[in-house]
């Protein structure tokens, strides 16, 4: 029941990376000597973090900059639905750091006192509908999901872009009747780049990052949707140094400059 996704460690990269390491939340602080000590203190040591599936692209390249930070260490991350994650969490999976797609599925790790410290609100993300190249079906705006014609994907509602889905239909005051749903974000985005639906709700990022596999229509709804991230170090954390610096990168501005450049927006 542990990791459905879990990906190898991320290979080290020649990435000139400063590791901002304070103390506090901001991840303010002198970088280079707490990269310095770090690396001393940690080499050799395994990191786990888990993170929502949408942050798949963004985290591998975070984790390939702390590596690079830190030699000898190898940061394995397990990507997937933010409830599956939490739930793994609270059943013991071995765990470092959890970065989830909204607070309401980082309730169910604090609520169980699994975080340690309060976790902090890192980015934003917003929903757009993806569309296969060509958009067959026509599709324009929100209000056209609603053609029973129309097939679409969308996230289980218990995930974090499913809530988002929901809220935002419900602020345009729309039923759409999906023909699958999906137990994560990526593949919900999945359904649009083999062709099996017409279209699907899922994060900007998410489009962004498949690229010219499909195409992204913003509407406005979605701002009645926005999803905040939240990220914190795990109070049973077997790396307890190495967690809270990664956290302290994730929150650093060289962390957020990488988010933003993926589509995130500042909390």
């Amino acid at each position: 029941m542990f990791p459905t996704r879990l990906t190898r460690r991320v290979t080290a990269v020649a990435v000139a990376a400063v590791l901002v390491a304070g103390c506090g939340s901001t991840g303010s602080g002198d970088a280079g000597a707490s990269a310095a000590s770090g690396s001393a203190a940690s080499a050799g040591k395994p990191l786990t973090v888990f993170a929502a599936a949408s942050l798949t692209e963004t985290f591998t390249t975070l984790g390939a900059t702390f590596e690079a930070a830190h030699p000898g260490t190898k940061v394995t991350f397990n990507f997937g639905s933010s409830a599956t994650l939490a739930q793994q969490i609270t059943q013991g999976a071995p765990a470092d750091v959890f970065a989830a797609a909204s607070p309401a599925t980082m309730k169910t790790v604090t609520d169980a006192g699994l975080a340690a410290g309060t976790p902090a609100t890192f980015v934003r993300n917003r929903l757009e509908i993806a569309l296969p190249p060509g958009n067959p079906a026509k599709i324009d705006e929100l209000k056209d999901l609603a053609d029973p014609k129309v097939k679409v994907a969308l996230c289980a509602a218990q995930v974090p872009c499913g809530a988002a889905a929901v809220k935002a239909l419900d602020a345009a005051r729309l039923k759409v009747t999906p023909v699958t749903l999906e137990q994560d974000v990526k593949a919900t985005l999945t359904k649009v780049e083999l062709g099996e639906v017409d279209a699907a709700l899922v994060y900007r990022t998410d489009v962004l990052a498949a690229g010219g596999k499909v195409k992204g229509v913003d509407f406005p709804e979605a701002a009645q949707a926005i999803n905040d991230y939240p990220v914190a170090a795990l109070s049973k954390a077997p790396q307890p140094e190495l967690a809270r610096q990664f956290v302290d990168l994730v929150l650093s501005p060289q962390g957020l400059d990488v988010l933003t450049a993926a589509g995130f927006e500042s909390p």
